[in-house]
């Protein structure tokens, strides 16, 4: 039905600056919110940041003034643009679309990624 993909993750070192992509095909007729999570070893996934589709953003306060979160509705596209990265950031982060109208009519279904790793360590 939807899929979803994650890039851009890597290894970088603290302070540095990576950019999350995630491209999310299939039977899509639109997606209502879609939100980047984040899984720390050993620790439950929280909430990165959230974007609707009409724009509006929220964030983690742990991220606020580091990260900023898009999306391109056009290409069912979201990015995550973290600068001054910080060791705590290391984890791995999925996407989420929710909300997902297909082109079938089904309404209100949520959608994962599988994840990209992002490491930040000297």
């Amino acid at each position: 039905q939807v899929q979803l993909v994650e890039s851009g993750g890597g290894l970088v070192q603290p302070g540095g600056s990576l950019r999350l992509s995630c491209a999310a095909s299939g039977s899509i007729f639109s997606i209502n919110t879609m939100a980047w999570y984040r899984q720390a070893p050993g620790k439950e996934r929280k909430l990165v940041a959230g974007i609707t589709r009409g724009g509006i953003t929220n964030y983690a306060d742990a991220v606020k003034g580091r990260f900023t979160i898009s999306r391109d509705n056009a290409k069912n596209t979201m990015y995550l643009q973290m600068n001054s990265l910080k060791p705590e950031d290391t984890a791995v982060y999925y996407c989420l679309a929710g909300g997902v109208t297909l082109t079938t009519g089904s309404y209100g279904m949520n959608f994962w990624g599988k994840g990209t790793l992002v490491t930040v360590s000297s």
